[in-house]
């Protein structure tokens, strides 16, 4: 009988989670509190653009390992203490000029924020680059997630999204992306980014271990470039999709898409579509974004995911989807949804960060 009730109580606490999950969803998405995601439709040329150089990636991406653009930040002090310091550091997005060109004025200088242990030279620590989730506009959440880490001296790299923070463009309100076009434009700009930071840290600042973790969208832009960096680093992804089609046209997300404004746009371009032809268009354009299709992490043991029992927005499917292309990899999952694990589970992802740095090997020192 104890055990029944157990199960039932597991039960009803996954269903508040997930409940929790659509009540929060319908109050951001289906209330008049913001507008909806691509409001202005699919971004024209840009999209086209994109299309083109995400289609260049496969099946090719296996063999490319293009080394990352060389990046030099220019640094300043926020703070410093006796045990550790914050710099803020900008440099110049390392797209090429057709990429550069796509992004608003806006978002080509990228920013980070970068809080370092002083206890022990960097040879002898690891940095993790944190990358921002769906409406992560400050460097703030993802500082409090590293900040415990640097007892055990491990470093936070916090970078600020295109789109996002100080980079969004002066039209956009909040986290709602206005064109599909600027959906891949973030992601392929973070990710050429994120490489040369990882670059940066390896062979500027001489780090001996590397890691990029990420929430939601974020984690979807870290097993991206945890599998396109030429060298091996610990690859985290919390709480997170294989690819934004789940997301955009599966969880709640496809509730705060602006479907009648696309449907309007394509009929422009083209013929008139019914509102089930425009959703499979945007699968088509999303499944760009699955991860499936991406190469093995060079060392897909350092690859942790952590997920959500009762998540309203990423579907276990998902999840078990991506560990089943990337052989070798761990799936951990903690009970909630996908707010309550965003806000309550801060401890689990810190010792995925960890455990995944444990299982790398030190870079040996130069001579």
């Amino acid at each position: 009988m104890s055990a029944f009730l157990s199960k039932m109580v597991t039960v009803n606490l996954g269903m508040l989670h997930y409940v929790l999950d659509h009540v929060y969803g319908a109050f951001m998405h289906r209330t008049k509190i913001s507008p909806q995601f691509f409001s202005r439709g699919w971004g024209g040329t840009k999209l086209e653009l994109l299309e083109r150089m995400i289609n260049q990636l496969f099946p090719e991406a296996a063999g490319q390992n293009w080394p990352p653009t060389v990046i030099q930040p220019t640094w300043k002090t926020v703070w410093e203490s006796k045990t550790a310091s914050l710099r803020e550091g900008v440099f110049r997005t390392p797209c090429d000029e057709q990429l550069l060109g796509a992004l608003p004025p806006e978002s080509r200088s990228a920013r980070v924020a970068f809080l370092v242990p002083k206890s022990v030279p960097p040879q002898r620590m690891a940095c993790v680059v944190h990358l921002a989730g769906t409406g992560d506009h400050t460097f703030e959440r993802r500082l409090r997630l590293g900040g415990p880490l640097l007892k055990e001296n491990i470093a936070t790299m916090v970078l600020e999204s295109p789109f996002y923070g100080q980079r969004r463009p002066v039209m956009q309100r909040g986290a709602k992306l206005m064109c599909v076009s600027d959906l891949l434009l973030l992601g392929k700009a973070t990710i050429e980014e994120a490489r040369s930071l990882l670059h940066w840290l390896d062979c500027e600042a001489g780090f001996g271990k590397m890691g990029v973790c990420g929430l939601s969208m974020g984690g979807v832009h870290a097993a991206m470039v945890g599998s396109l960096h030429p060298t091996p680093v610990a690859t985290l992804p919390f709480l997170s999709p294989h690819s934004a089609v789940v997301a955009f046209c599966e969880g709640i997300l496809k509730h705060a898409t602006a479907w009648e404004a696309l449907r309007e746009d394509l009929a422009v371009q083209k013929a008139a579509m019914t509102l089930e032809e425009v959703r499979e268009r945007m699968r088509n354009v999303l499944s760009l974004t699955d991860v499936t299709r991406f190469p093995i992490p060079k060392n897909p043991n350092a690859v942790i995911f952590v997920s959500a029992t009762d998540d309203g927005y990423v579907p276990k499917h998902s999840v078990l989807e991506l560990q089943k292309a990337w052989p070798g990899s761990e799936v951990r999952w903690v009970t909630g949804g996908h707010v309550s694990s965003f806000l309550l589970h801060n401890s689990e992802f810190r010792r995925a960060i960890v455990d995944g740095l444990d299982r790398l090997p030190w870079k040996e020192s130069p001579l």
